[in-house]
């Protein structure tokens, strides 16, 4: 198993690994389109795709953003969205430990604090991403959606 940032080469098992996330999604622009968005993110000190690899395949991933920030000594804080495992790689530790490598991370960059969402309810998810480090009884999130 090795835990690292994804490659810019890798798109194509990024993209992959999003079928285990979301069962209906938007359809996604040409892949030219695709490639330049990444190659974006890639260039970014701000964006940063993890995934836990078994034999060189992508089985679990997760998008870290670092923000930077004026308050809290100006230190970023973070946030983690899509957190995602194939479905045959679940409930294997995989996924704690991408987080886990995650918030190491995200220390050693300075961030005071690290945020993340989930719109799962069961409990098993909760306990999760709490025995992943995370409290869901601090704050209270909200999202808001344009109107479509």
């Amino acid at each position: 198993m090795q835990i690292r940032a994804l490659k810019t080469e890798e798109l194509g098992k990024l993209l992959a690994i999003y079928k285990h996330l979301h069962q209906k999604d938007a359809d996604l622009p040409d892949l030219d389109k695709l490639k330049k968005l990444w190659n974006e993110i890639q260039n970014s000190n701000h964006f940063h795709y993890f995934g836990v690899f078994i034999h060189n395949k992508l089985v679990s991933s997760c998008t870290l953003s670092l923000i930077p920030n004026f308050t809290r000594g100006a230190k970023p804080y973070g946030l983690l969205e899509n957190v995602v495992t194939q479905k045959a790689h679940r409930r294997k530790g995989y996924g704690k430990k991408l987080l886990k490598y995650v918030q190491k991370f995200a220390w050693n960059h300075g961030c005071y604090k690290l945020m993340l969402l989930s719109g799962r309810k069961e409990p098993y998810i909760t306990k999760f991403y709490e025995n992943a480090g995370f409290n869901s009884n601090i704050k209270k999130g909200f999202i808001a959606y344009p109107n479509l």
